[in-house]
């Protein structure tokens, strides 16, 4: 138990300090919603598209990391895209909120291969936050640090950028998140100053041959974090049935591991999705594989959404990769 208690707390005490580098990015992006990942999703489909996300992880486990988050998107002309997203992040002691602003431009390379080419960037307002009014003393800590006192809250602005290729049911997705190197914080003085971090997303759907109502859709998400060279990967699956009212529903499941730990995966799990009329739902589920295994019950992730004010572009540009976009 005490050698349990030692790996939770330097766990949460990473995260904490890690947590303003980037959002968690579990599998809210494969609920249908490709914005998660990249601002050059934005405006791709015929709708107004909303996701709210709650996700909870570590379930059984105090103070446990939970966020909740909200994106939309939509098409301003036949090729432009304005999207925007807000959450909140708790992780034990430590608050997060922020929100984002994010413009995309879709360009058409190939109209006969079907080969597209999006521009993307965000603007991101943070806010950081520890909540020393919480902090107790202990039988290891007796008496709190009288310097610890006040509201220990910073505030930064940052910019993200992105560049997407799309060839027919092809797509590679590559990010650059916090381009700009911000200051060390004052109350800790070991918040990092370089956010820097890269994503690509990739995969293909692969229509069957047989019949043309069901889609296969295997896919990838990197990510590298360049303070420390931390790098994770997702490798993912999805079995999509369409229906004849434009209606569908989906299955799949992830894998995530760090890359220098390929056959010790941090998160594995499945995860289902249904669309009907304009409502969206998934659920997905995360076992954690490694020592808390024995002490929670997972991650878990819903995600609710809406589509509407469908508006049918001009540009094949603004086509997703599935045909479930083509409702």
């Amino acid at each position: 138990m005490k050698k349990l208690t030692i790996y939770l707390i330097i766990l949460l005490t990473a995260n904490a300090f890690g947590q303003e580098l980037n959002l968690p990015v579990f599998t809210q992006y494969l609920a249908d919603n490709d914005f998660v990942v990249s601002p050059t999703y934005a405006g791709i489909g015929d709708n107004l598209k909303i996701r709210a996300n709650g996700l909870t992880q570590w379930v059984g486990i105090k103070n446990a990391p939970d966020n909740q988050s909200i994106y939309a998107d939509f098409r301003i002309s036949n090729r432009s895209g304005l999207g925007v997203s807000a959450y909140n992040d708790k992780n034990g002691n430590t608050r997060q909120k922020g929100i984002k602003f994010s413009f995309a431009h879709h360009l058409t390379l190939d109209y006969k291969t079907k080969q597209f080419l999006s521009f993307g960037i965000s603007y991101n307002i943070n806010s950081f936050r520890i909540d020393v009014e919480n902090f107790n003393t202990t039988y290891e800590i007796p008496i709190l640090d009288p310097s610890i006192n006040g509201d220990r809250a910073i505030s930064n602005n940052n910019f993200d950028a992105g560049i997407l290729y799309r060839y027919g049911g092809f797509f590679l997705s590559l990010n650059a998140n916090n381009l700009i190197e911000k200051d060390t914080d004052p109350f800790t003085g070991l918040e990092p100053s370089r956010l820097l971090n890269y994503q690509l997303y990739s995969g293909i759907v692969i229509g069957s041959k047989t019949n043309k109502s069901v889609e296969f859709e295997p896919s990838v998400f990197f990510q590298l974090f360049n303070s420390d060279r931390r790098s994770s990967t997702d490798v993912n699956f999805k079995f999509r049935k369409l229906q004849r009212n434009g209606d569908y529903y989906w299955i799949g499941g992830s894998y995530r591991f760090l890359n220098d730990q390929f056959f010790d995966p941090l998160n594995i799990g499945p995860m289902a999705g249904i669309q009907k009329g304009k409502i969206y739902f998934a659920y997905s589920y995360q076992l954690t594989v490694n020592e808390l295994a024995g002490y929670n019950s997972g991650t878990h992730m819903i995600t609710i959404g809406l589509d509407f004010l469908q508006g049918i572009s001009n540009c094949a540009c603004t086509k997703g990769s599935s045909r479930s976009y083509y409702r």
